[in-house]
């Protein structure tokens, strides 16, 4: 949900939120894959949700949140865990590798790192990654069509390198910003799009600061 205005206004949006069916059933589904996931690493009996249907704030959005651990198994490492975890239910939907390839046949262009994970690893085998649910790329290179349409297929009566030169120069600063929303059964579409664009606007709003300061910097 957009956050609001006031904190009475806050408040009245999170009771809302947590009383949604559909938000609901989305996450009982989406903390239930948690857990399978998370199982396939974990020791026996050693998976628990820790904390359940919890709101976390955000500058514009809040989210239902909830906490699932368990403890690796001995043979296990953090990479074990992490390929266990990714992609995540929220980005992925369910069941995963279908979902996955109906992602890939509808959508035109490359996630890239979006639905990744951005994080450390230590020497001593710990890793903190954080999902990257909004994400903004800046491409730098001139021929870095990273996040253009996808590739034509072979037969599609030009070659690839004949496709990439007849593709017209990239602009300059040219920024991509990604969210998304979780798509159920009953998902209204315009409730799924305004998720999407409260979601982004926190981006939207850096990429305005950014070119005020730029303007400003030319000026003196």
């Amino acid at each position: 949900r957009k956050r609001g205005k006031t904190p009475e206004e806050d408040m009245a949006l999170e009771i809302d939120l947590l009383a949604d069916e559909k938000e609901r059933a989305e996450h009982t589904m989406l903390v239930d894959l948690g857990r399978n996931d998370v199982g396939r690493v974990c020791a026996p009996g050693s998976v628990s949700v820790d904390a359940l249907m919890e709101i976390e704030r955000y500058s514009h959005v809040m989210h239902i949140s909830s906490t699932v651990t368990g403890t690796l198994q001995e043979e296990k490492d953090c990479w074990d865990a992490l390929r266990a975890a990714l992609p995540v239910g929220t980005i992925s939907g369910a069941p995963k590798v279908r979902a996955m390839q109906i992602i890939d046949e509808l959508e035109p262009t490359r996630r890239g790192p979006y639905g990744g994970g951005v994080g450390t690893v230590s020497f001593q085998g710990g890793m903190d990654v954080a999902l990257a649910l909004r994400t903004m790329v800046i491409p730098t290179r001139d021929d870095d069509y990273l996040y253009d349409y996808k590739p034509r297929s072979e037969g599609d009566g030009d070659d690839g390198a004949d496709a990439l030169s007849a593709r017209p120069p990239r602009r300059e600063w040219c920024v991509h910003i990604q969210s998304g929303a979780g798509v159920v059964a009953d998902s209204k579409p315009i409730a799924e799009y305004e998720e999407t664009v409260n979601k982004a606007a926190a981006l939207a709003r850096a990429v305005d600061l950014a070119e005020v300061a730029f303007a400003n910097a030319k000026k003196k």
